[in-house]
């Protein structure tokens, strides 16, 4: 079916080798079953028969998706916007270290409901936001004035413009996985930082979990990567990995998520201690967190 992506290689290396590794549940809309494989070659992982870029909009569409409704209905989301305070200031120091700078021109894509977008532009950043949900755009304009672009903005963008380019819980959502990280070198500075947040299914919450993980989030995440596939990737697009931040409090949030796809209901308690397990074995490698952050440069010899 023309709606359906059937893929028959690794996207991330090109390799042949690829096979079915698990089955996931899309408990936030749809309640239907799609497969993850996973190739031998990398250790990539992706969602197969995935809905067209033109046809996986339904699947965003619930009240509790809260990166594009601002949701702060029931105990997880309320909670989520407690954390996000200081998540915010958190990404905000990390996009400043990252580029050596406190002010500059930065490219936000996937700014949901506006929230980082109008903290980095309240520091001085001249921020550029692209946010392909209308939803979440209104939603942006009403909390924030901030006016943010659809995806197509993307090919209008000067070459060499950016400080940085941020994608927090984005690469994962993107069809046209190598056409972005192919725009993006083009567009941003020589010295400019990629810098790119996604699940890791390699973290010990998704090993308890399994197919309930609730970061592989199927179909809205067409991708899964770990540390390995994601420097593959990159370097075969002209990029450098620099640096790996773990994001500490993604285990407490997707473990919460995940009882609750597991059992039926929250079970608040187990969750926070598997997310505080999950944390402290990443205490001693940061590579096996819930969530990481890659912090990417221009290769210029390549």
């Amino acid at each position: 079916m023309a709606f359906i992506i059937n893929y028959d290689h690794c996207l991330c290396c090109g390799s042949a080798a690829i096979s079915k590794v698990l089955t996931c549940t899309d408990y936030t809309v749809s309640h239907e079953q799609f497969d993850v494989w996973k190739c031998s070659a990398c250790t990539f992982r992706f969602t197969q028969n995935v809905p067209t870029e033109a046809y996986i909009g339904s699947y965003y569409q619930s009240s509790d998706y809260v990166s594009h409704s601002d949701s702060k209905r029931g105990l997880i989301n309320r909670l989520y916007h407690i954390v996000r305070t200081f998540t915010l200031k958190g990404k905000k120091k990390l996009v400043e270290e990252a580029t050596g700078i406190d002010r500059g021109i930065l490219l936000d894509i996937g700014a949901g409901t506006g929230a980082f977008a109008n903290i980095m532009q309240k520091a001085g950043w001249d921020v550029t936001g692209l946010e392909p949900d209308k939803i979440a755009r209104d939603n942006a304009m009403l909390n924030y004035q901030l006016q943010l672009s659809e995806l197509e903005e993307l090919n209008n963008l000067v070459s060499e413009t950016f400080d940085a380019i941020t994608m927090w819980h984005v690469l994962e959502h993107v069809h046209d996985l190598e056409g972005y990280l192919e725009k993006f070198i083009n567009i941003l500075k020589p010295e400019g930082r990629l810098i790119v947040a996604v699940p890791n299914y390699t973290s010990y919450d998704a090993t308890i979990y399994k197919n309930y993980w609730a970061a592989y989030d199927v179909p809205r995440h067409l991708y899964h990567f770990s540390p390995k596939s994601m420097e593959v990737l990159i370097e075969r697009k002209g990029f450098l990995l620099e640096a790996i931040k773990p994001m500490w409090f993604d285990s407490f949030y997707v473990s919460m998520l995940s009882e609750k796809y597991k059992n039926g209901k929250n079970n608040l308690a187990k969750a926070v201690w598997n997310g505080l397990v999950s944390n402290i074995k990443a205490s001693r490698d940061a590579t096996k967190c819930s969530s990481l952050i890659y912090i990417i440069k221009k290769n210029e010899q390549a």
